[in-house]
């Protein structure tokens, strides 16, 4: 009895306080890009919206497929006014050379302690790596959209879509 109690303690305090939901101040964040720039969510507050497309490993096949769908397909996103990257656990230089073979023009944010994963609740415990989750946050630094149902090989034209769906502004 004991030791299922110990299990059911260790696994209420694993459990993030409080999930993420649309309407939230999203975290803020500070993350390394691979274009060799700091990248913070308070620079874009108040001028443009944002998208982090979370990824679990660069180099596996679902995540260069989703990165390749950004880089061609990039200029639907870039109708929007927002700023945009693929963030993931991996170590910076392992996204520079993912970020480079998949010719990617946007940054890729590294995150290899996974703090930031876990403010914005896509950390999968245990294998510090991210879950394939897509957020939206709006100028105003807050939540509008916590995208599950990602598609890699038209990640470009949802993110578009959705950035059109949910009102952000198109650029002048």
């Amino acid at each position: 009895m004991k030791k299922l109690f110990g299990f059911f303690l260790a696994s209420l305090v694993s459990l993030p306080l409080a999930a993420l939901e649309v309407g939230d101040p999203a975290p803020e964040f500070s993350l390394q890009g691979s274009d060799g720039k700091t990248h913070k969510l308070s620079d874009y507050k108040g001028d443009k919206a944002v998208v982090i497309a979370w990824y679990p490993k660069a180099f596996t096949k679902g995540c260069t497929i989703e990165c390749k769908s950004l880089a061609e397909n990039g200029h639907l996103i870039r109708e929007y006014d927002v700023a945009y990257f693929m963030a993931s656990t991996d170590e910076l230089e392992t996204n520079k050379k993912f970020a480079e073979e998949q010719k990617a023009d946007f940054p890729l944010l590294s995150d290899p302690e996974g703090e930031v994963a876990k403010a914005y609740d896509v950390l999968m415990p245990v294998m510090n790596v991210a879950k394939r989750i897509t957020i939206y946050i709006g100028k105003d630094g807050r939540i509008l959209k916590i995208d599950r149902d990602i598609k890699p090989a038209t990640s470009a034209q949802d993110m578009a879509r959705t950035l059109g769906e949910l009102g952000v502004e198109r650029k002048g």
